[in-house]
């Protein structure tokens, strides 16, 4: 026997066998192909010996690309949204988007991580990791190749900034007339039972190295998420952010009711130059949200990275030129809301179609989210404020449904990697979109009962709306003492 373990060390000192795969053939007595599953970005941590060490131009990336969406959510999303509102309620936008941020990174840590991103149930994960249980500086998660990881602190943390701006996006449907308790309240309930889930049903799956042979891969497939195992592909957020956010922007709207006002009074931007900073600041910080979702710096992140350029630059001009058109001028807050629709378009197509796919997907993006933030809202008379259905439900849905046509290998995309063969499968385009409708379908359902059961929770025990009175006089002063001017 102890030759037999002696001849398995120096095969392993050979060929490169990990510890952990060593270990299992001592206990078999017989060498076996390596099949043990190291920490993914979505499962518990395997044993840190197994892993090899992670490259540091891939830890660095992920490092940028972590303070990149930091940058996009305050100051970007911030200053967005104020200036879109009236001077009077400036403050108070600045405030619910940073106290947001803020409240949701310290509850990511205690208990959100570990129910988006351990294994549970295919909707929602375990409490194994709460307050970050187990996680060292040694702990490692998987990127999408086969034996390639970084640390989970920075996996733990650039998926924190995902979290936080989900529901930071949301205030953007009832800005200028809710309290501020009220919206603290929605967002803990919103995002514990509608993004906590969304997030795992969509993300959540074993890793690459799972998926050594067709029984691994069937026994790898049973502890993803529910949505995972529909084959719906998200690549950084379509669903999971955007339209999550976006239904929760309009049932809120609807629940909440229109501004005193509306329709009646002007209710214009009352600083395009903060917001045209906003949106240049998103832009920007997005090449962190769509390219770090790579987890690797790699010629898939340089393509993700080329179509997030050129999507939104095709959104930008297209909303432009369709808006010059109907209104006969061509306005600032139009281009910085087409930039976000082609933002918003690309993100879950990012990683899986072509640059030409990218251009069509930001194009369509901006004709049809300008027709919803004008036609679609009129028709319907609700107030969502800054348009956060317009642009994110809306361009959400495009970009998820237009993944599963442009992702096709012959209309430039990437197919969809097979990673039991370790090659890109045969593509079915047919199969593929209705994946993505379960996606989509999915989550409009969840997020809308979410939302409309947290919104009567917080308004039968604290109230939804602002006095009459406050709302007049503005959110600034009322609910926070303090003015952003001073004039």
């Amino acid at each position: 026997m102890r030759n037999i373990i002696t001849s398995f060390l120096l095969l392993s000192m050979l060929f490169g066998l990990s510890w952990g795969s060593l270990a299992e053939a001592v206990v078999e007595e017989t060498i076996i192909e390596e099949t043990t599953a190291p920490e993914t970005p979505t499962a518990e941590a395997a044993a840190p010996t197994a892993t090899p060490a992670p490259n540091k131009g891939d830890v660095a990336w992920m490092i940028v690309a972590t303070v990149l969406v930091i940058l996009m959510t305050i100051p970007g999303l911030a200053l967005f949204y104020g200036g879109m509102v009236r001077a009077q309620n400036m403050l108070s936008v600045l405030m619910q988007v940073f106290v947001i941020f803020s409240m949701i990174a310290v509850l990511w840590g205690i208990y959100g991580y570990s129910l988006a991103f351990t294994e549970g149930n295919p909707f929602f994960g375990s409490f194994s990791k709460v307050f970050l249980k187990g996680v060292t500086a040694d702990s490692m998660a998987a990127t999408f190749s086969k034996g390639t990881y970084i640390p989970e602190y920075i996996y733990i943390v650039f998926q924190l900034t995902f979290a936080a701006i989900t529901p930071a996006l949301i205030v953007g449907a009832f800005a200028e007339r809710t309290k501020f308790c009220a919206v603290l309240l929605f967002i803990i309930l919103w995002f514990t039972f509608s993004y906590l889930p969304i997030a795992h049903m969509v993300w959540y799956w074993a890793g690459p190295d799972a998926y050594t042979d067709a029984k691994a891969a069937e026994a790898a497939a049973a502890t993803a998420g529910f949505l995972f195992q529909k084959g719906a592909l998200d690549f950084a957020g379509g669903t999971v952010v955007h339209i999550n956010a976006g239904i929760a922007g309009l049932v809120g709207a609807l629940l909440i009711g229109k501004r005193i006002g509306y329709g009646k009074e002007s209710m214009a931007p009352h600083s395009l130059t903060m917001t045209m900073v906003g949106a240049s600041l998103l832009w920007v910080g997005w090449f962190g949200f769509n390219v770090g979702s790579n987890l690797e710096a790699n010629g898939v992140a340089a393509l993700v990275f080329a179509n997030t350029l050129l999507a939104t630059a095709a959104a930008t001009l297209s909303w432009m030129l369709v808006e010059w058109i109907v209104k006969g001028k061509p306005s600032m807050l139009g281009a910085a809301s087409g930039t976000v629709a082609g933002l918003v378009a690309i993100t879950p197509a990012c990683g899986f179609v072509g640059p030409m796919g990218a251009i069509v997907l930001g194009l369509t993006a901006g004709m049809v989210c300008f027709w919803a933030v004008t036609s679609l809202k009129n028709a319907l008379g609700y107030d969502d404020s800054l348009d956060v259905f317009g642009v994110h439900g809306i361009g959400g849905i495009i970009g998820a449904m237009g993944t599963g046509i442009f992702c096709s290998p012959a209309l430039g995309g990437t197919g969809v990697y097979d990673y039991v063969a370790n090659a890109v499968g045969e593509y079915n385009m047919a199969a593929q979109v209705i994946s993505q409708a379960w996606g989509v379908i999915t989550t409009i359902i969840w997020s809308g009962v979410v939302s409309f059961v947290s919104y009567k929770i917080v308004d039968m025990t604290i109230g939804l709306r602002v006095s009459e009175e406050s709302e007049r006089e503005g959110l600034d002063i009322n609910e926070h003492g303090e003015t952003a001017y001073h004039l």
